[in-house]
């Protein structure tokens, strides 16, 4: 039987394959159907991922995948630095286990590169941090990472990041090479670069346009002038609103199957 766990573990690598995008509305209905459950364990999992930051709730219209804000973006890449950062930072050592695993996953990351599944090669990249983690010997960050690695992938596609896939999994090569070696100092330097890069390759600062203009422009006057050409007919207009296609962002859950 499906449990909250599982439902939670699918939406959280959706979003990190961005096959799930932000505000997307998440029905309960619609989970429970998908993965052949009651909607009680449906409940419990969107309840998991909201204490966890990753979806939002609204008494009248449901469950909704978060939209960071400019404030919520910046505070999330400077978390990951932060820990990140800090777990290189106390280690002493790699054991030629933890290597392997890491080079296995860089492996995986190349040959996404050279497919064609844009999902699984954007969860690869973002997997490799809770990856590290772990190997690094810190399951608790490694969960806390994930969450994070999943807020940032939102954060990527509603700020329109140009950040180039082939050169984070060369920045994660050198971050492993750097661990190889037992250079502490310049994996540290190299992770933190790497962060500033991802972030830097965001669109995060709003345009500033002249507020006074904007506002002279939205107060204008209408044009009120009938113009017989430019009216559409009755049934044109009608049409127009009747047959509008859908929007519904819940669609974007058949892509968990």
């Amino acid at each position: 039987m499906t449990s909250a766990n599982d439902i939670s573990n699918r939406i959280i690598e959706a979003v990190m394959a961005q096959k799930l995008a932000p505000g997307t509305r998440l029905g309960e209905q619609q989970l429970s159907s998908l993965f052949d459950c009651s909607r009680t364990v449906v409940r419990e999992a969107l309840t998991q991922l909201a204490a966890r930051g990753i979806v939002t709730v609204s008494s009248r219209r449901g469950w909704f995948v978060i939209e960071p804000s400019l404030a919520e973006a910046r505070e999330a890449f400077e978390a990951r630095r932060v820990i990140e950062m800090g777990l290189i930072r106390c280690t002493t050592s790699v054991s030629k286990m933890a290597l392997k695993q890491l080079k296995v996953h860089l492996a995986k990351e190349k040959a996404a590169l050279k497919g064609g599944d844009v999902g699984l090669r954007s969860f690869l990249l973002g997997d490799f941090h809770v990856c590290l983690a772990e190997c690094l010997g810190n399951s608790l960050l490694a969960d806390t990472l994930r969450d994070f690695t999943a807020r940032t992938t939102l954060i990527a596609m509603l700020y329109q990041s140009s950040h180039d896939a082939t050169h984070s999994c060369a920045e994660h090569i050198e971050i492993v090479r750097a661990l190889e070696k037992s250079d502490w100092a310049r994996a540290e330097q190299l992770m933190q670069s790497h962060i500033g890069q991802v972030q830097a390759a965001l669109k995060l600062e709003p345009a500033r346009g002249d507020a006074l203009e904007e506002l002279r422009q939205a107060l204008k006057p209408l044009d009120t002038t009938p113009t017989t050409a430019a009216r559409p007919a009755a049934q044109d207009l009608h049409t127009s609103f009747t047959d509008k296609p859908s929007d519904d962002a819940s669609t974007y859950l058949g892509a968990l199957l």
